[in-house]
């Protein structure tokens, strides 16, 4: 039978390419050689009788049969892992740890809060928390790396086997310094932000193709002076000295907002809403320790809903575009 002769690596070399995108990439993070990497997704293919990936100007790309594949494959090394796992766990006389992936909109805003909320509760859990852009936490979390992934709902085609919980709603802002001069510009008009350096979520990111249709609509389509960046910490510090202007999730910078550090400018952004929530594997069941833990940043996710609220700013002179 075919799945008497699949392997555990060579699903593992399966997995990695095609979260990396190139074998090369994959062989290092692997820690074997090229040939090693392409020997065993030869032998994967040859065992199954079907291409499964396809090489292209864009790197290692899947191809219809590698599609059905992934998910199956994903679904079996995640299993896999879980069961070791838990043996591990069980020889630990009982010490346990829940990994989760967080997305940069969540991670100063509603993180903080209910890892605070959950430690209380005295179980003897370890967390490990791990940021990155979503298309990598979410491969993570197929293949059992996470177990959990806060942030915005991925798109479509990401979310195959995987299950999603809403938390609440929240949209992109046009975030500045305070007394920067677009706050109080005459008529001021979106097109102006052409004018300064724009921090922009970068190809990839789960908030690109939104920020990109809203322009796009307003009939921005270039941004010369333009940094892509995901790094929360880079852009709080570099708008705070300068005249930038950074488009970035809310929740990212709903503190420094609600505390006046930041401002944002006067800007209908309703178009760049998405969904904010808890994203866990389809065909798993939760821990104890996870479902406390997702419990917490429910609770918190209530008490903080303000946050994630714009600034109306119909009291200010400037329209709102």
């Amino acid at each position: 039978m075919l799945e008497n002769r699949i392997k555990y690596r060579h699903l593992q070399c399966f997995l990695e390419v095609t979260r990396q995108g190139s074998v090369v990439r994959a062989a290092d993070v692997l820690a074997l050689t090229q040939p090693a990497v392409s020997k065993k997704l030869k032998e994967l293919e040859d065992i199954l009788g079907v291409r499964l990936l396809e090489r292209s100007k864009k790197g290692v790309e899947l191809t219809p049969f590698g599609k059905v594949f992934l998910e199956h494959a994903s679904t079996s090394v995640a299993a896999l892992r879980e069961g070791t796992e838990r043996v591990a766990q069980a020889q630990q006389k009982g010490i346990s740890r829940i990994s989760i992936g967080v997305l940069p909109t969540v991670a100063t805003s509603i993180l903080p809060e209910s890892v605070k909320r959950f430690r209380t509760g005295g179980l003897d859990v370890r967390l490990h928390l791990v940021s990155g852009p979503n298309a990598l936490l979410m491969s993570q979390l197929r293949v059992g790396e996470l177990d959990l992934v806060v942030g915005r709902l991925g798109v479509p085609e990401a979310m195959s086997g995987l299950s999603f919980q809403h938390l609440y709603s929240e949209q992109v802002t046009f975030t500045v310094r305070p007394n920067h001069p677009l706050l109080t510009k005459e008529n001021f008009q979106i097109s102006d932000i052409a004018n300064y350096t724009v921090l922009y979520p970068p190809k990839g990111s789960i908030t690109a193709p939104y920020v990109d249709r809203f322009l796009l609509s307003q009939g921005v389509s270039t941004l010369t002076d333009r940094i892509d960046t995901v790094s929360d910490s880079f852009g709080k510090e570099f708008i705070r000295n300068n005249d930038a202007v950074w488009i970035i999730s809310r929740g990212v910078v709903a503190r420094e907002i609600a505390d006046g550090e930041l401002d944002e400018l006067p800007i209908d952004t309703k178009e760049t809403l998405g969904a904010v929530g808890l994203t866990t594997r389809a065909d798993s069941v939760p821990s104890l320790a996870l479902k406390l833990f997702m419990n917490a940043i429910r609770e918190t996710a209530k008490t903080l809903d303000s946050y994630y609220k714009p600034i109306d700013h119909h009291h200010k002179d400037s329209p709102i575009i």
